[in-house]
């Protein structure tokens, strides 16, 4: 019989591994969820792919509809203007911490994160690039320990911002943003700083309204409303 631990890290693995597939939209929103077959896909029993599910669901990720089944969340705008204020509250409080004499092995890490943001086309990598370039922001005003709280405090917020990623021809505009809040932290000017973040976290608001636009049926706007299973991977 598994261990108490063995169990607690199998559900962990399905929990991160099925988290992650939402946030990334390779479960786009409205997708239905099988136990069993999430189970057979990562090579795991039903139990902790339920136990998962269930999380999800208190994170408001996953719906549970008595007698049709689980689903994919709808993007909550929201919940979506929610996880944001809560970054954009964090990372401009950091602002206000940071040191006269700024650590140099952090600054040439931003520096190279910048440069290999520069070169890569490929947009999972350049997100998984902008959240270490944040996660920087934020150690060099000695709060790095809080990404983690934060990051886990987003999943609604980053699915927008993969969203609006998508919408992109290029990142270009996202990189050019990240220069000059690095050239404001790097030369004092604090409050550009704070302009520069601001601005730049709250992009993410029109990224919403453009897809919206054109795919209306990736938000939520009955959350109540229980979905009929089709043979197309979204309800409605």
């Amino acid at each position: 019989m598994p261990s108490p631990t063995t169990r607690t890290s199998s559900r962990r693995a399905v929990y991160d591994a099925l988290r992650n597939r939402i946030i990334t939209l390779d479960l786009p929103p409205g997708s239905p969820l099988s136990e069993n077959e999430l189970a057979a896909t990562l090579g795991v029993s039903r139990t902790p792919v339920r136990e998962s599910l269930i999380l999800l669901q208190q994170e408001g990720l996953v719906q549970v509809f008595p007698k049709v089944g689980s689903f994919v969340s709808r993007v909550d705008p929201e919940r979506v203007a929610d996880a944001q204020f809560l970054r954009e509250a964090v990372e401009l409080a950091s602002l206000d911490d940071l040191p006269d004499e700024l650590d140099p092995e952090i600054v040439d890490e931003m520096r190279e994160n910048l440069a290999l943001q520069q070169a890569t086309t490929d947009m999972e990598t350049f997100f998984q690039l902008d959240e270490a370039f944040h996660h920087g922001l934020l150690r060099l005003a000695g709060h790095g320990r809080t990404w983690p709280t934060v990051s886990a405090a987003k999943g609604h917020l980053d699915r927008a911002r993969h969203l609006g990623l998508q919408e992109k021809a290029s990142t270009q505009g996202f990189l050019d943003q990240h220069l000059g809040i690095l050239e404001a932290v790097l030369t004092q000017q604090r409050e550009t700083a704070r302009t520069l973040v601001r601005d730049h976290l709250r992009a993410v608001f029109a990224d919403i309204e453009s897809v919206q636009r054109h795919s209306p049926e990736l938000f939520a706007s009955n959350t109540g409303t229980a979905p009929r299973r089709r043979s197309v991977a979204v309800w409605s």
